[in-house]
């Protein structure tokens, strides 16, 4: 979950599974899988920072035992 900021100041958790796009337009508009799209505060690259911490928090992003491995191979 990242945490972002509604144009009226409201903060709210959001679920970074289901982010499909983030833009901005020139308010940051992020797009969900199912359609829903969130308007928010938060420029587009706090947001792009805020989802990457979320992947590496959940290790998908965080891959190095798969690179320790690949080397041992060679």
């Amino acid at each position: 979950m990242i945490k972002v900021t509604r144009l009226n100041g409201k903060e709210f958790m959001l679920n970074a599974m289901y982010i499909e796009t983030v833009e901005s337009f020139p308010d940051t508009t992020i797009t969900l899988t199912n359609g829903k799209k969130f308007i928010v505060k938060d420029s587009i690259y706090y947001v792009k920072q805020e989802i990457e911490l979320f992947y590496r928090s959940i290790h998908v992003l965080n891959m190095n035992h798969l690179k320790e491995e690949n080397v041992d191979e060679e």
